[in-house]
């Protein structure tokens, strides 16, 4: 992370932390009800529970797990204004949210830097952190280099760089489930009187979750083909992984390149002849230039170009009823689909 940007966030933190505090004082002093860091209130009167999901996939399966009774839950989506989470910066507004919710939920990934150095001043000191590089553990994965992606040396040998974890934990179906009965477990513990509701519901939408994994398990098993190529950044590791397949992209999935090389594109392009591709893909917000420039280099010059959708930007609108992380990922499977052909 930047250092101007992490002294920044530090110092913008531990000013909100001393407002906080001194608000706090000043309503005790005068008899005022004063939050608790479960969101109960000193008299009859609670407030709600403040649940704060960075982005689109965590905000959608807080409100799955809590159904049709979030009486009490405040939830809020962080990154709603179609802010890639690569070039996020919090605003004071969005510390303030952070340092005083009862529960967040983060990928924990490098992009998330900022979230340590806020919680080191976190007004509410038993919020429930839910990080979810930490929740898969050994089963997180590291960013990999690729034969052909920028970065790596087109003599086929690594070029050595810093591991980092790959943070698109959320891609893969199968996390998603993890993640949700975390959620309801958390959820339980902020509110025990509907603990064994939030696990019904988890349950239910698990079993959405695995009958959709039914599904790519048997769209990859009847494709002809096994290998997805990327013109873009690559974010769906995990999904790939998930089901089998090979992949070859323009760059890393948290890589701030923008533009590929000659060696890259003719890679790339060599790559799509001798697989016999159809398409090339991309991913959400792509301009489409990298895409275009390797199908020109190809013998046939006519694949086409798709989009896979890997939720790293989000407005408001995406948190309205009708859009879901399910219909997300049921659109990406109907692309995957046609790619493999």
């Amino acid at each position: 992370m930047n250092l101007k940007r992490k002294k920044w966030i530090s110092i913008a933190a531990a000013l909100l932390l001393a407002a906080v505090q001194l608000c706090a004082c000043g309503s005790a002093a005068s008899g005022q009800n004063v939050e608790t860091s479960s969101g109960n209130v000193n008299g009859s009167q609670q407030e709600p529970y403040r649940i704060i999901a960075t982005i689109f996939p965590e905000y959608d399966w807080v409100m799955n797990v809590l159904g049709d009774n979030p009486a009490g839950v405040e939830v809020t989506l962080l990154l709603d204004k179609g802010v890639d989470l690569h070039s996020f910066q919090p605003s004071v507004d969005d510390i303030m949210k952070v340092t005083t919710c009862d529960m967040l939920i983060y990928a924990g990934g490098e992009s998330d830097d900022w979230v340590g150095d806020i919680l080191k001043e976190a007004a509410n000191q038993n919020m429930r952190q839910l990080n979810l590089i930490e929740i898969l553990g050994d089963q997180a994965k590291t960013e990999e280099l690729v034969e052909g992606m920028e970065g790596h040396d087109h003599d086929h040998e690594h070029a050595d760089h810093d591991e980092e974890y790959d943070e698109h934990v959320w891609l893969s179906l199968r996390n998603a489930e993890i993640f949700v009965r975390k959620i309801a477990e958390e959820l339980g513990g902020l509110d025990p009187e509907n603990a064994g509701l939030y696990q019904e519901n988890a349950a239910s939408y698990c079993a959405d979750l695995k009958a959709l994994d039914e599904e790519y398990v048997r769209a990859v098993s009847e494709a002809e083909k096994k290998t997805l190529l990327f013109g873009d950044r690559f974010p769906f590791r995990y999904l790939t992984d998930d089901y089998g397949l090979e992949y070859y992209a323009a760059f890393a999935g948290c890589s701030a390149e923008t533009e590929a090389s000659f060696e890259t594109v003719a890679f790339l392009a060599q790559k799509t002849d001798e697989l016999g591709l159809g398409t090339v893909l991309t991913i959400d917000g792509s301009d489409r230039r990298i895409a275009e420039t390797i199908i020109s280099a190809t013998k046939e010059k006519n694949q086409q170009i798709l989009t896979m959708d890997s939720m790293q930007s989000a407005t408001g609108k995406d948190a309205e009823p009708g859009s879901d992380y399910l219909s997300v990922m049921r659109s990406n499977l109907e692309v995957l689909k046609q790619a493999l052909q």
